[in-house]
């Protein structure tokens, strides 16, 4: 990575038991790696770009790792961050079909929402309850593919805004805005209602 994504990001304690890293000296340990991560990576794939792209995208991400590994810095991320920014570069190659699934998928439904106004937050929770599915998945197809990666980083693989600058490799002003306006405009594609009103009523 270049330049200084986390430079204006507030501290944030680590999540969780300490992950292996990359081995720069005994390649063979690599392999911790991928047993690490493999399903999560792979379970973002596939929710982007469905099961048959998926598998392709988690070994690439992998391979790309792999041969970059003397490029990772720990002190700018953690493997699992640095792993969905190599992810969501590779899912970049992949922009019109994650587009003509998405609008494939807001053909299919559930995906609508009941009413009341919800905050911003409302429209990740959705995404990540029930998947990119009918007018949520239309909404997310219209997005810039920017803002499209932001939202979905933070709706899917549950990253916080300081990991998402540093997987894309962006100022960490920039994610916020991004996400913003993605959900500023999702809001808007869903008529102003609220995303968690039917996760609610499920859970009711």
């Amino acid at each position: 990575m270049t330049g200084d994504p986390l430079a204006a990001a507030p501290p944030r304690a680590a999540r969780g038991p300490a992950v292996p890293r990359p081995s720069l000296h005994d390649p063979d340990r690599f392999g911790e790696v991928f047993d690490a991560h493999f399903a999560e990576i792979h379970g973002y794939a596939a929710r982007r770009l469905g099961p048959d792209a998926a598998s392709d995208v988690a070994s690439q991400t992998f391979l790309e790792a792999f041969r970059r590994r003397d490029r990772y810095d720990p002190a700018r991320a953690a493997v699992r961050t640095w792993l969905y920014g190599i992810a969501t570069n590779l899912i970049a190659k992949h922009r019109r079909s994650e587009v003509r699934a998405l609008r494939a998928r807001a053909r299919l439904g559930p995906g609508d929402t009941g009413g009341g106004e919800g905050h911003a937050d409302a429209v990740d929770a959705r995404v990540s309850a029930q998947g990119l599915r009918g007018r949520l998945a239309g909404a997310i197809a219209a997005l810039p593919a920017g803002e499209r990666d932001v939202l979905l980083l933070v709706a899917l693989a549950d990253l916080s805004h300081e990991e998402v600058a540093a997987a894309l490799d962006v100022p960490y002003g920039t994610v916020g805005s991004r996400l913003s306006r993605a959900r500023r405009k999702v809001r808007e594609a869903l008529g102003g209602t609220n995303p968690m009103r039917d996760v609610e009523d499920d859970h009711g």
